[in-house]
């Protein structure tokens, strides 16, 4: 794949990333999120939960909201190969801790998510061919 394609993913996977978790970066953005996700779990069917939230699983959330949609500023403000590498194990990461969860009991809903995150850390493990830039 051409460098400027796989920049194009690295901005698409940030822009996924900004509008997915930006509502997990505060407590009351986050339980407008949640109550949605409980909402739609719950009408769709879906088996697994979404329990209510203690402070301290509120605050984690919201550790993941934070640094998520800064990750993700970084990389739209300064697209870079190297970021989508390691965007690409993160993805990969947190694949795992969303399967492992939904096996534990949380909510299927959450492998919706997991599709995009194994998509995107797939696509950003692609080879590149850089060219000539060495900037990325």
């Amino acid at each position: 794949m051409q460098l400027k394609s796989y920049l194009h993913i690295v901005r698409a996977s940030a822009w996924y990333d900004l509008i997915v978790t930006i509502g997990f970066a505060t407590p009351w953005s986050f339980a407008m999120v949640h109550q949605s996700l409980l909402q739609l779990n719950t009408s769709l069917g879906i088996a697994g939960e979404f329990p209510a939230f203690a402070p301290a699983h509120v605050l984690m959330a919201n550790l993941l909201g934070s640094i998520v949609t800064i990750w993700a500023i970084l990389r739209l403000r300064d697209t870079r190969l190297l970021y989508g590498r390691y965007d690409a194990a993160g993805r990969f990461l947190f694949s795992a801790w969303q399967i492992y969860a939904v096996v534990h009991g949380a909510s299927q809903i959450i492998l919706a998510f997991t599709v995009f995150e194994l998509a995107f850390g797939i696509v950003q493990l692609l080879p590149v061919d850089e060219g000539t830039s060495k900037t990325a």
